[in-house]
């Protein structure tokens, strides 16, 4: 898997997810689960939506 998530998008990933994580636990539902898809995103840095069309954020390969 080629990194296709750049480091600006990352962080946001990664803010978003815990945020969500956050709202679930307060609101002690099982949506904070999905806070699992943008931390894994943003850790790994690997989109697979962004690999089906074509989209990378990360700076081109030297």
């Amino acid at each position: 898997m080629k990194r296709n998530v750049g480091t600006t998008d990352m962080v946001i990933r990664i803010v978003i997810g815990i945020a969500i994580a956050i709202l679930g636990i307060v609101y002690q539902s099982w949506w904070g689960l999905l806070a699992i898809i943008p931390i894994a995103t943003g850790f790994i840095r690997f989109c697979g939506l962004y690999a089906i069309f074509g989209i990378k954020t990360c700076p081109a390969d030297k």
